[in-house]
């Protein structure tokens, strides 16, 4: 879902026009994204230039699609896309399966390597399909508003004061108008719906019958979309990070400002455990008190001038996500805290800049912010974020800052789809019990909805999105899914169907750990995080 600001947002100069691009003219708002009755031409498969899939033999391509598929003769777009082909016999060969990180905006190009990371083999029967959504990444063309809007020295994201208020509603409001302009009629086709239409011509492109889907966080709505308009078209799929469709896209935000406090407050506690290493705290209150003190002192003096209030709250967002990482912040926060050394600060938050961050950005803005109407009244963010404000104040007002361009939006907004995965075949939900960007009750929800499919819950965990992370209760139901299309026992209530261990806090006296980018037995963790979603 969402992603720290200066970690996502950083650059750009308009609508990105550069070679081969197809130019996108104005054109009437529509939200109409039905793909029947337009036919793709066929991909031109050339071999991919990035590293990682070209050390895979992955082919590249562009898949041409109408900007409005209500006017399938008019102005084409291209949608970046790859494929890692299947490694089995033939007569195990089990189809396409579709990927997508989540964001919205997040890069999919990369992630059909995951399908090596499935236990057993069990990858090697699908052809791995990645893509990058229409404005994003490499599809042609890229969206981009502002390359300046997350430097340094942003305004306190506490409107503690009225100057402060202004100050954040002029920046975001800056922002909205930078992307109408330089969106144009690219703003009214990124919706949920238009990326669901481009993946039905996608599967007529590849001549499949049906596809097979993986998809974390926002992925999961995206195939909860798909599999609503089109049960007979997906055969299979995973959902990991469930979005709960019923709070999209105003509500869910609120709802994660609780439950990141609640997990920050199991950080605090994790660091206490190890104050022998650390030195921050013997209790969870007590490491808490310190972050919020080195918080209010870096109002007044910025670490090596650089990192205020708001670049110390962002670099901490991430052990609220995962357990990755973990240890990469605690030794920020206790080199700062114990020694004033900035090093690692600075090397946990990169500076920001660069046009790729700020597509991220200004896409996951213009599908949130034109998927459904979000609230046009100032006064109600007011009220509700600073009723959650006062007792889950860690993310609270950064996460409303984050969304605040949605007021004023330039597109006009969509009516979501009502999802309902009756018609659908059995599928395979994944969640944490304390994931804080989806939280758990919308795993519940999506259960509810698709009465054939099952859930793992990873008990107790923090994690968002960990699948694929080495954990065997987990990976290996992946893995027997995929073979065969067998699902543990659906249970009767409320509740998961399968209970596995999380991802595992790590120990940071132990020689083997959970740091940035190393995702347990697998490097899935690390390539959903090159695809710049938050997943």
């Amino acid at each position: 879902m969402r992603k720290i600001l200066a970690a996502t947002v950083a650059a750009s100069v308009g609508l990105l026009i550069g070679a081969g691009t197809i130019p996108v003219a104005a054109a009437a708002h529509t939200t109409h994204t039905s793909a029947s009755g337009y036919t793709p031409p066929a991909i031109d498969w050339t071999t991919c230039t990035r590293a990682s899939l070209k050390a895979r033999n992955a082919q590249c391509g562009f898949l041409v699609v109408p900007l409005d598929y209500a006017k399938p003769k008019g102005t084409k777009i291209k949608i970046a896309v790859s494929r890692i082909n299947h490694k089995s016999a033939a007569a195990q060969y089990q189809g396409v399966m579709f990927t997508n990180p989540g964001g919205p905006g997040g890069s999919g190009l990369g992630l059909p390597v995951i399908g090596e990371s499935v236990p057993n083999g069990a990858g090697d029967f699908y052809d791995w399909i990645g893509f990058d959504p229409r404005g994003v990444g490499s599809s042609v063309p890229a969206l981009s508003c502002d390359v300046d809007y997350a430097g340094y020295n942003r305004p306190y994201y506490v409107p503690v004061t009225r100057k402060l208020e202004k100050a954040w509603l002029k920046k975001t409001s800056a922002y909205t108008k930078k992307c109408d302009k330089a969106g144009g009629a690219l703003l009214d086709h990124v919706k949920t719906t238009d990326t669901v239409a481009d993946m039905d011509t996608l599967r007529k492109a590849l001549g499949a019958k049906q596809i097979n889907y993986y998809g974390f966080s926002y992925g999961t709505y995206l195939g909860q979309v798909y599999a609503t308009l089109h049960p007979d078209k997906i055969r299979r799929a995973i959902f990991d990070g469930v979005v709960d469709p019923t709070r999209v896209w105003y509500a869910a935000n609120l709802d994660q400002d609780i439950q990141f406090d609640k997990n920050m407050d199991v950080y605090f506690a994790w660091i206490a455990k190890y104050d022998a290493v650390y030195h921050l705290g013997t209790t969870g209150k007590s490491v808490k008190a310190k972050y919020y003190a080195t918080l209010a002192s870096l109002r007044k003096t910025p670490a090596a001038g650089k990192i205020g209030p708001d670049e110390w709250n962002d670099i901490f967002v991430s052990a609220g996500y995962y357990v990755y990482g973990w240890q990469d912040v605690a030794d920020a926060f206790a080199a700062w805290v114990n020694d004033k050394d900035p090093s690692l600060l600075l090397a946990n938050y990169a500076e920001p800049g660069g046009v790729g961050a700020d597509n991220n950005y200004a896409m996951y803005l213009a599908t949130q912010c034109s998927d459904v109407k979000w609230p046009q009244n100032w006064s109600k963010w007011q009220r509700d974020n600073w009723k959650i404000h006062s007792k889950y104040p860690f993310i609270t007002w950064n996460n409303a800052w984050y969304n605040a361009p949605c007021i004023g939006w330039g597109a006009k907004p969509g009516t979501p789809v009502k999802i309902s995965g009756k018609k659908a075949a059995g599928f395979l939900l994944i969640g944490e019990t304390n994931d804080a960007a989806t939280p758990y009750t919308g795993a519940l929800e999506v259960r509810k909805r698709f009465p054939k499919s099952v859930l793992i819950e990873g008990v107790g965990g923090t994690t968002h999105s960990g699948s694929l992370s080495g954990i065997a209760c987990t990976d290996d139901t992946i893995a027997t899914y995929l073979a065969t299309g067998a699902l543990p026992k659906r249970v009767s209530g409320n509740r998961s169907d399968k209970q596995c261990a999380p991802v595992p806090q790590p120990d940071p006296t132990a020689v083997s750990t959970l740091r940035k980018g190393v995702s347990g037995n697998s490097s899935t963790h690390a390539v959903l995080q090159e695809s710049g979603a938050q997943r």
